[in-house]
């Protein structure tokens, strides 16, 4: 009895030592967990990085679109195999984006430190890319999902159908990513020219001539003074090569099947000299908003032949201004608003025919007249002209856009839109392509031409209708009328490209007419 009184006294001993040694092992207190905290210094959505002072954003949307009449997501068929309108075009493009932004802000004795980035992950419809004929095999482009700005690729003739379906071909772009501080901003942003809802007055269709618009972001290094009441300044320099350069054209390179294709010379742009300046002056009001814009553009060529030896012209400077209006608060309804912009150009057409309405048109269509196997409509608006041994002649331009939209209910909206431009030639071009009297040159004095003249307008009008059953879910139909005013008329016997599978034969000299229409369905978060 002694000895299993004294093994159990020694085991409970040595049980409650063990225990003793695992307690010591436990924290005494637990580490207080650092749960996420709401800043409320900038706004609904942000919050603060856990251990830091700086607050942070996440938000973006996922888009679905389906385009009806169009060889792009947004522009309708107006030039290359899109342009002949017969059995290559594509009747519909199908899209699908996720776009994701990152807004970050932190308050420091010399003001708000701010990045921002905002990236589209997307899948889109592949575009055709042949030569029209049974011989040379029409095919799609071998970069099916990779097109993502709506232009052919030069690569064709892989397989449609890839082993993976394709699934590893989606697009990433990069729209904005830029750092401001002290009145200062740097990096990829909406261009200081303008106009707060860039090609947006209303629509959301991308293609409105009338107006810049920058909607991906140009690389800049601005200044930004604030006044106070609303009224800033703001000075720029921002990157010429991606969105700004509407050509600088030899016509000494100017041919009839060229002009026809809506290409007026050779594209002979020389090496980055100088960032575009520009400057905006902007109010912000309850009542709406007004800015002015203005912009310098350095024409840059190249040489008049293939060497240094062939000699160049000397640079031009070319130029924008445009004014934006904004009214709110319209006697209509709740939260119904007037959107419009007027611009001007000497040298500097992107600021009007900006890069994603483009500025060339070569349009087929059908003709009445008797003895045209059809008809031809064609255009081209570069930011200036020359022929070897001549300096630069620039090409003017003048357009404005707008909408008016109108609230029906807090779940339905409808915004009628509409846009026109037009570009003006000097006497260089016109001698050139058409002649001192409009009748010789390269183009007017072929057999059947009865007026030349490379002047044209773009008239576009549209309606979009917006419903909204929940909140941050909007489905869209956005229908758009595009007609183009060129100058030429009669009729010309040509040869088109054979990629557009037209057959050489007599056409009507005409303007043409298209018609888009753009289903969306989006949800943001």
């Amino acid at each position: 009895m002694k000895l299993t009184k004294t093994l159990f006294l020694g085991s409970a001993a040595g049980l409650m030592a063990v225990s003793g040694a695992f307690a010591a092992d436990l924290p005494v207190k637990a580490k207080a967990v650092e749960y996420v905290k709401i800043c409320s210094l900038y706004g609904a959505g942000f919050y603060y990085i856990p251990g830091t002072d700086t607050c942070i954003k996440l938000g973006g949307y996922l888009r679905a679109d389906a385009n009806l009449n169009t060889n792009s997501d947004f522009n309708p068929n107006q030039s290359g195999v899109a342009g002949a309108r017969n059995r290559l075009a594509n009747y519909y493009t199908f899209r699908a984006r996720e776009d994701l932004n990152i807004d970050t802000r932190t308050a420091t004795e010399y003001g708000v430190v701010r990045t921002y980035f905002d990236a589209v992950f997307t899948w889109t419809t592949g575009n055709y890319s042949g030569t029209g004929s049974a011989t040379g095999g029409t095919a799609y482009s071998s970069t099916l999902a990779l097109n993502t700005s709506g232009a052919t690729p030069a690569l064709v003739g892989s397989s449609i159908n890839p082993t993976d379906g394709g699934t590893s071909g989606g697009a990433l772009g990069v729209y904005y990513a830029f750092i401001q501080f002290a009145g200062f901003t740097m990096g990829k942003a909406v261009s200081q020219f303008d106009a707060p809802w860039t090609n947006y007055p209303g629509n959301i269709t991308d293609n409105l001539v009338g107006g810049s618009g920058t909607v991906t972001g140009v690389n800049q290094f601005t200044y930004t003074a604030d006044f106070g009441q609303g009224v800033t300044a703001s000075f720029s320099a921002e990157d010429a090569t991606a969105y700004y350069q509407a050509g600088n054209l030899n016509m000494s390179g100017a041919s009839v099947g060229g002009m026809i294709g809506g290409s007026y010379g050779t594209n002979a742009i020389g090496g980055s000299r100088s960032p575009n300046l520009v400057g905006q002056v902007r109010v912000d009001q309850a009542w709406g908003l007004f800015q002015a814009s203005v912009a310098a553009h350095d024409n840059h060529v190249a040489y008049y032949g293939a060497n240094e030896l062939t000699g160049h012209p000397d640079d031009k400077w070319g130029w924008a201004v445009q004014l934006a209006l904004s009214i709110k608060n319209i006697p209509t309804g709740a939260g119904d608003t007037i959107n419009i912009q007027g611009v001007y150009t000497d040298g500097a057409t992107r600021y009007n025919f900006q890069n994603l309405s483009g500025s060339t048109y070569s349009l087929f269509g059908g003709s009445g007249l008797a003895g045209a196997y059809g008809s031809i409509g064609f255009a081209n608006a570069p930011d200036t002209v020359y022929i070897t041994g001549s300096q630069q002649e620039t090409v003017k331009t003048w357009g404005f856009r707008g909408a008016y939209t109108h609230n029906w209910n807090p779940n339905w909206n409808s915004a009628l839109y509409g846009a026109y431009a037009q570009a003006q030639f000097g006497t260089l071009a016109k001698t050139t392509l058409c002649g001192a009297s409009g009748a010789g040159g390269v183009f007017g004095g072929l057999a059947g031409v009865t007026g030349c003249n490379p002047d044209f307008a773009i008239g576009q009008l549209g309606i979009v209708t917006r419903w909204t059953p929940v909140k941050n879910l909007t489905f869209s139909a956005d229908l758009s009328w595009t007609h183009l005013d060129q100058k030429y008329s009669g009729t010309v016997a040509i040869s088109p490209s054979a990629t557009t599978a037209k057959p050489p034969a007599v056409y009507e000299l005409k303007d043409q007419d298209s018609i888009a229409m753009i289903l969306r369905a989006q949800r943001n978060w």
